[in-house]
């Protein structure tokens, strides 16, 4: 029984090493039960009763790689997610923002970390248009985006997008801000050229700085706790003075970074540096 453990064990540490080889993906960041959760899923798919099987499939079948990716980076997005925080994003955190650069360069820089399709980088772009009206090509405008998902990269530079991802956009922004070709939505070059996206690891990656505002989504909860505590202070430190801190719903603040973030909306999840 022992020796079965072990050697199981040796199949999912060879399955690990596989897919940082072929992938580049880290799972070492990932709390060990979704990250399992996640590669049983293409388990059942293939038919492997184990790991070891799973990792002779993966060696004969070099396709389903970019299955199993899909999988573990779980691209389920759409347009303004959770609108209640959206509400005070455009209300106040933007505004803020923009007050900020009434003089000078006029550069507004906001990263959209774990930026899956590109929905929320075009969500906060669309946002801005709507509040600066003509004065939006008088700003310079950067919104990053990264993923460690090369794929889903290049949906969110192509900016075309499908009903599952547009169900939560109002009928006036899809007339102003998209072109609707039969059941594509193309968003308009005006919103789209102010993101860029790259890929980049959050935890063993570039560090970025000399943002207005960072959001990062529903990314941490499947990180392990001392994982969420560096990412936070990475996130502090790349913010610039007075910068915004946008997390998910269901995620907490934990490690130094509680007691340096002051709550600028506490039940949205809105820091402030």
């Amino acid at each position: 029984m022992l020796k079965l453990e072990c050697s199981e064990e040796q199949d999912y540490l060879k399955l690990k090493n596989l897919i940082k080889k072929n992938l580049g993906f880290n799972s070492e960041q990932y709390k060990d039960s979704h990250f399992k959760r996640r590669v049983n899923v293409r388990m059942r798919v293939t038919n492997s009763k184990n790991f070891g099987e799973y990792v002779q499939y993966l060696n004969t079948h070099t396709d389903e790689y970019t299955h199993l990716m899909d999988t573990l980076t779980v691209n389920v997005t759409n347009f303004f997610r959770n609108s209640e925080t959206y509400e005070v994003v455009e209300k106040e955190v933007l505004p803020s923002i923009i007050k900020s650069k009434s003089t000078g360069l006029r550069n507004i820089r906001i990263w959209s970390a774990g930026c899956s399709m590109g929905v929320e980088a075009y969500s906060i772009a669309i946002l801005l248009k709507k509040l600066l009206g003509n004065d939006f090509s008088r700003y310079n405008i950067q919104i990053t985006g990264t993923d460690i998902d090369k794929d889903i990269l290049r949906r969110a530079e192509e900016a075309i997008y499908t009903e599952v991802e547009m169900k939560e956009v109002p009928e006036d922004i899809r007339i102003k801000y998209f072109d609707h070709d039969g059941e594509c939505y193309h968003l308009k070059d005006e919103i789209k050229k102010v993101a860029k996206f790259r890929r980049n690891d959050l935890i063993s990656g570039e560090k970025l700085t000399g943002f207005d505002a960072i959001f990062c989504r529903n990314v941490t909860i499947y990180f392990e706790r001392h994982l969420q505590e560096k990412l936070y202070m990475d996130f502090y430190n790349g913010l610039n003075k007075d910068g915004f801190f946008v997390m998910g719903k269901t995620e907490t603040l934990i490690g130094p970074s509680k007691d340096m973030f002051r709550a600028f909306d506490p039940r949205e999840r809105i820091y402030q540096k």
